[in-house]
């Protein structure tokens, strides 16, 4: 049997994207977006005039903080998908100080959803000899890897964080019915 795997690559984020992560991010809102569950939280920040900053630092801290719905959608659309797009597809200019961090839920899902769009535009323009090319750009230990293993990387990235988005919903839907740990005898 022939496999096309260009295709296989491209369908397993397109499917994840259309039927799982991107209708769970509906009715999303801004309070939501921000909430913080524990203290020394992840998230994004007002700046100053009107700007926001997202929390980070290289190399992460151990154990890394815990992140709010508002880092992890900016994260998927700036470090995973929106710079990698503009570096790999694009002209090259976007750089992690470039970016107009979200601070409102809407605004974050357009900033995900385009990048994704640019991501996935860029690979399925790709033909095989594209996707065997080396990865280069800054990407550590892709770099020397085929572009390939970049984009199941990136396909990867995107589920494990949107299940933890999809995790954080839940506890906020349900926040006010979560019980405390028992008390020491």
């Amino acid at each position: 049997m022939q496999v096309n795997w260009h295709a296989e690559v491209s369908a397993q984020l397109t499917w994840y994207w259309d039927h799982v992560f991107r209708p769970s991010l509906e009715g999303l809102t801004d309070e939501e977006y921000l909430w913080e569950p524990v203290g020394n939280c992840w998230t994004v920040r007002p700046a100053g005039n009107g700007a926001f900053r997202c929390d980070w630092s290289w190399p992460t801290p151990t154990p890394p903080p815990f992140t709010t719905i508002a880092w992890r959608l900016c994260h998927l659309g700036a470090n995973v998908m929106g710079i990698r797009a503009n570096q790999h597809f694009g002209d090259g200019a976007l750089t992690i100080e470039g970016i107009r961090w979200p601070g409102r839920a809407k605004d974050a899902v357009d900033f995900v959803e385009q990048a994704y769009r640019d991501w996935t535009s860029g690979v399925a323009a790709l033909d095989e000899a594209g996707l065997a090319r080396r990865s280069g750009y800054y990407e550590g230990p892709f770099s020397d890897q085929p572009l390939a293993t970049l984009v199941l990387h990136v396909n990867r990235e995107v589920v494990h964080h949107a299940a933890g988005i999809a995790q954080l919903r839940e506890l906020y839907r349900d926040r006010r019915t979560i019980i405390p740990p028992p008390r020491p005898h």
